[in-house]
């Protein structure tokens, strides 16, 4: 299992264009991702559950990768994180 963390700071936080794109990425790869918060973690590849979040600028947003592929799922997402949010 890895896990990453990231802080937002896009100042409109995790709205639904950046949100849509990530699930997209997210969805490329088998392993299974969950995404949220230290509170509250949902399936990294279902839209609305991310959207559901409502994660704003300065939170910090926690991904943990589980499965075969988890290690490239991890470097693709931390660099959609970093060009996008």
């Amino acid at each position: 299992m890895i896990e990453i963390s990231y802080k937002l700071t896009d100042p409109r936080g995790m709205h639904a264009r950046p949100a849509g794109q990530l699930v997209k990425v997210l969805s490329g790869f088998k392993s299974n991702v969950q995404i949220g918060t230290e509170d509250k973690l949902v399936d990294g590849k279902r839209l609305l559950a991310v959207m559901k979040l409502a994660m704003q600028q300065g939170d910090t947003l926690i991904l943990k990768f589980d499965g075969e592929d988890e290690k490239e799922a991890s470097e693709k997402s931390k660099e959609f994180l970093e060009a996008n949010l």
